[in-house]
C-alpha cells in the first residue's frame, strides 16, 4: 500500500481588514502563487513571533441593560451595516467620549 507523503491541512478561517486582502493579492501576484493560503503560509513562516508585541488594548466583558425597541435597534443597524453589535456599541461609546471631551474644552461642564 502506498504512502502518502502530503501534509494533513486544516481551514482556518479570520477575519481581515480589505487592505490585507489586497495585499494578499499583491503578495499572490508578485511570488506568482496560486492561492492565498501559500501567502498566508509564507508569512507566518517569516515572521518573527520573539519580537511581536501586542498593540491591541486589553478587552473586558461588561453586561448592560437595553430597553428592548433599543436593542432591536441596534440589532438590525448591526445586519444591514455588516457589522457586530459590539463594533457598534465601541463606536458609539468612543463618540460619547468625544463629544465630553469638545463639552470640556468649551467650558462646559464634564
Amino acid at each position: 500500500m502506498a504512502t502518502h507523503s502530503r501534509k494533513v491541512s486544516a481551514p482556518l478561517t479570520f477575519d481581515l481588514p480589505l487592505s490585507l486582502i489586497a495585499k494578499i493579492g499583491a503578495c499572490r501576484r508578485g511570488h506568482s502563487f496560486k492561492t492565498s493560503s501559500e501567502v498566508v503560509r509564507l508569512a507566518i513562516g517569516e515572521f518573527n513571533y520573539d519580537k511581536f508585541e501586542s498593540s491591541s488594548e486589553e478587552h473586558r466583558q461588561i453586561s448592560v441593560r437595553l430597553p428592548a425597541d433599543q436593542k432591536n435597534k441596534l440589532t438590525k443597524v448591526s445586519r444591514k451595516k455588516k457589522v457586530s453589535v459590539g463594533e457598534l456599541l465601541r463606536v458609539a461609546i468612543d463618540c460619547l467620549e468625544a463629544k465630553a471631551s469638545k463639552k470640556t474644552a468649551k467650558g462646559g461642564r464634564k
